[in-house]
């Protein structure tokens, strides 16, 4: 597993990232309402895949990241064998999952 530096913690894309306008708790409150919540707001936050390419590389275990559920980036994961995630090749992951 990769060490998290601090400027992976504090990077430039989070200061400009939507979830920060609202209410952290509908990225990580069971259910499905919640869940449909977090992902409206993801889907229209210009830094969606900076975010998804850093739960994919630390895989972060809990919430929403990126519009996808834990849940989703487990599938994700366990379809794809990068060792590099960036905001790219997270997205592309996320399009050929789902199809």
């Amino acid at each position: 597993m990769q060490e998290i530096s601090s400027l992976d913690v504090t990077g430039e894309w989070e200061d400009r990232a939507l979830c920060r306008t609202v209410d952290a708790d509908i990225f990580f409150a069971p259910g499905a309402t919640q869940e449909y919540r977090a992902k409206v707001v993801c889907k229209t936050c210009p830094v969606r895949a900076e975010c998804l390419a850093y739960a994919l590389r630390y895989r972060v275990e809990h919430g929403v990241w990126g519009g996808l559920t834990d849940r989703e980036r487990r599938r994700v994961l366990n379809r794809t064998r990068s060792t590099t995630w960036n905001p790219e090749t997270a997205m592309r992951a996320t399009a050929s999952a789902a199809s």
